[in-house]
């Protein structure tokens, strides 16, 4: 939190309907503010101040009656209105747009070396168009030296290109490093299943709920790369870089990674700065969408058409969407709902993460929508070598049967890749597998 007091007054425009601030009033408490008060205006944007001149002088009021020390818009304000408003209000008050705001939860929340190159690359693609504004107001000679644009310094629009040049590099270095520890983890069997969704759908509750007693990331010698467990909080951006734990299945290894939750009405460089995040989505072999079903239909529908146009662009896996907090609604809203988003939603799986509901139902259908597992007979010597083939199998397959005895006839069922390589293993002991 960035403001001066830590209490701030909420504005808002729109162009038309209600301007409901639910939302920035949450994503404000996030980020520590305590909000005092609040400004809404229904009409169009005015260049100069976002809001009409007379919503200013309403804001400047409220501003000095609540002691507020920041002015946080649910809006997107260009560099030369966030000047112009601090002309207008008190001195010393900062004013942040919706985007400054989330960019300053996420520095909060970032703790992973990758989650806070993501959140510096954002800033500073915020930052450059700033940058570019005070170049022009320094020209002429108007001096912004308060209000978010600061000081001028000629060389910082070079400096900002630099840095995002430098840090952009070092992301991809990093999203090559997971992509190869990604690939280590099929072939080691794992399938692979993705959380998605909007933050506070109760995706950690979910991954808590689906994760085996033991963590994975407690696995050290097998996957140091792996964060620890996100905490389930009833918090906006809990999670912001990724999570990975080992999933309960009787027959399959399955990791389950919790991802950073979407936020409605994202600018495309905020969504480019943690396009390496949404990697981990992109290249799962199953995307869980989950959904909070509490919330107004017409607002699920919104955040599904977002979700999918995010997913579907670079997505290749399964998507089944998840309808959570099925306990905060009762039947007969929750068949109407089902029904409403049933063209965006064919087939969804209902459940309460938080009190088990469901998840029993939602086991299975992962299974089934998982790659299906083809299953092997092989005949293999008994030799030395023959005992590393079978643990390896043990390992990595769901062991049916094994025989011993002059040979070693071993039945399992594995994700086709697995199959492939036990049978190279098999070949170098000089026998065929058996069709």
């Amino acid at each position: 939190m960035t403001g001066t007091n830590g209490r701030a007054v909420v504005a808002k425009r729109v162009d038309d309907g209600y301007p409901d601030t639910t939302e920035i009033r949450d994503l404000a408490r996030a980020a520590g503010y305590t909000v005092v008060g609040e400004v809404t205006q229904e009409r169009a944007e005015d260049p100069a101040l976002c809001l009409g001149a007379g919503k200013v002088d309403e804001l400047a009021s409220i501003v000095v009656d609540t002691e507020a020390g920041t002015v946080i818009f649910d809006n997107r304000l260009g560099p030369y209105q966030t000047f112009n408003l601090g002309t207008e209000l008190p001195d010393g008050v900062e004013v942040i747009d919706r985007f400054r705001l989330i960019l300053d939860i996420f520095g909060q929340r970032a703790r992973t070396k990758k989650a806070q190159l993501q959140v510096e690359l954002a800033e500073l693609r915020y930052e450059l168009p700033r940058a570019e504004a005070k170049a022009s107001l320094a020209k002429r000679d108007e001096r912004p030296g308060f209000m978010g644009l600061g000081e001028y310094d000629e060389s910082r629009e070079q400096d900002i290109k630099a840095q995002i040049s430098r840090i952009s590099d070092e992301l991809e270095r990093i999203e090559q490093t997971e992509a190869h520890r990604r690939e280590q983890r099929r072939e080691s069997g794992f399938d692979l299943v993705a959380l998605a969704g909007y933050t506070n759908a109760g995706k950690s509750t979910l991954l808590r709920r689906l994760a085996s007693d033991l963590s994975i990331d407690e696995n050290d010698g097998l996957h140091p790369d792996l964060d620890s467990t996100a905490e389930s909080e009833n918090e906006l951006f809990t999670t912001l870089g990724t999570t990975t734990r080992r999933a309960e299945f009787d027959r399959r290894d399955v990791l389950v990674t919790d991802t950073v939750g979407f936020v409605s009405d994202l600018p495309h460089w905020l969504v480019e700065s943690f396009k390496s995040t949404l990697s981990e989505v992109y290249r799962a072999d199953l995307v869980l969408l989950v959904v909070d079903v509490s919330d107004p239909v017409e607002e699920i529908r919104e955040k599904l058409v977002t979700c999918h146009d995010t997913l579907y662009e670079r997505n290749e896996a399964p998507i089944v969407t998840v309808l959570n907090k099925a306990d905060l609604v009762d039947d007969e809203e929750l068949e109407a709902k089902r029904d409403a988003l049933s063209a965006l939603a064919p087939d969804p799986i209902v459940i309460s993460a938080k009190a088990g509901i469901g998840i029993d139902e939602l086991r299975t259908r992962i299974d089934e929508q998982l790659p299906a597992w083809r299953r092997e007979r092989l005949v293999v010597p008994m030799i030395d070598e023959t005992m590393s083939l079978v643990s390896w199998v043990h390992d990595h397959a769901h062991v049916e049967d094994v025989e011993y005895g002059d040979e070693v006839l071993l039945e399992f069922e594995a994700r086709p890749a697995i199959v492939e390589q036990a049978r190279a293993k098999a070949s170098e002991l000089s026998v065929a597998p058996v069709e």
